[in-house]
């Protein structure tokens, strides 16, 4: 809704989104820490998109089996230096099979940020359509999914999503695990934008619209929507890093994707047997896996400083 001319805007006004974005870009790029913490997830989002064509630079798929790499009189560990690191194979080679680290690696971020990016998406999605709607509505509608998203929080988590990936054999391990952990995660952002709505739904503007007579989709995605963003993206931001350690721990525990797609997870399980007599197994996907966590947590603290400065929320 737009005022009339010479009209100053609410005081109680949150900022606009577009003096958000500007104020988030420019303390960005000032900030020597985010702007490390940016180019390693830019980095690393650009990795797992050209999985494919890094691997094939490489010149080895993360399924094809190098004999030649290991040595069969040792247990099947690799040949040469560090991991069997050489021009052939960048990052070494998986011991007793001889498969290449650096495919394996690569199609194993396509895998962890892909999980994490879908079941963030369901989270923020699901979380805030719950949470406005709470907060604006109010009433019964409020009373009933403020008890949902209690019993959803008071399951055991972890346990039930062992359990189900467990039980359920033929099905795309991919979508499973995105699914199952999309669902236990939108509770904590809904209470975060459920107290965001109830703060404005009384506001001026808010009031204006309604008074003149906009329905409230309008008034829920032209006026209250917009206002939230900064905390929903603060939000959002912490919750990638979260969503792939939780793919990382399901699939080290073995119940997560399974073999021959990669997972950082799954190689970090497996080289828990290597880790004395070939250290470059273990330590290749743990530093994968460590600096995804890290850059995207440090992003996504410097987002929540900047978008929501007032978020103890959070």
């Amino acid at each position: 809704m737009t005022l009339p001319p010479n009209t100053a805007a609410p005081a109680d006004a949150a900022p606009l989104p577009d003096n958000l974005w500007r104020a988030a870009r420019h303390r960005l790029l000032r900030d020597r820490g985010s702007r490390i913490a940016l180019t390693a997830a830019a980095l690393l989002i650009l990795v797992a998109l050209t999985a494919p064509l890094l691997s094939r630079l490489g010149g080895w798929s993360p399924t094809a089996f190098d004999r030649n790499a290991i040595d069969p009189y040792l247990g099947g560990l690799p040949r040469g230096p560090l991991g069997g690191v050489s021009a052939e194979h960048w990052l070494g080679v998986e011991p007793a099979t001889g498969r290449d680290l650096f495919a394996r690696v690569v199609h194993g971020a396509q895998v962890s940020l892909l999980i994490a990016f879908a079941a963030t998406a369901i989270v923020v999605v699901t979380g805030t359509a719950a949470g406005i709607a709470a907060g604006y509505f109010g009433g019964r509608v409020d009373t009933v999914l403020s008890r949902l998203m209690d019993l959803t929080m008071s399951f055991p988590s972890l346990i039930f999503m062992i359990a189900m990936m467990s039980v359920a054999q033929d099905v795309n391990r991919v979508v499973l695990m995105t699914v199952v952990i999309g669902v236990f995660g939108w509770p904590g952002i809904a209470r975060v934008v459920r107290g965001e709505a109830l703060s404005l739904r009384h506001r001026e503007y808010v009031e204006a619209a309604r008074a003149c007579g906009s329905t409230p989709w309008r008034i829920l995605t032209r006026e209250v929507l917009p206002n939230i963003a900064g905390p929903i993206i603060a939000y959002t931001s912490l919750l990638i890093p979260g969503m792939i350690s939780t793919e990382a721990a399901l699939s080290f525990l073995g119940v997560g994707v399974r073999p021959p797609t990669s997972s950082w997870g799954q190689m970090i399980a497996e080289a828990v047997t290597y880790y004395e007599t070939d250290p470059m197994y273990f330590l290749v996907p743990s530093a994968f896996l460590f600096t995804a966590v890290l850059a995207f947590t440090v992003l996504g603290d410097a987002l929540r400083d900047i978008l929501d400065p007032h978020g103890g929320r959070l």
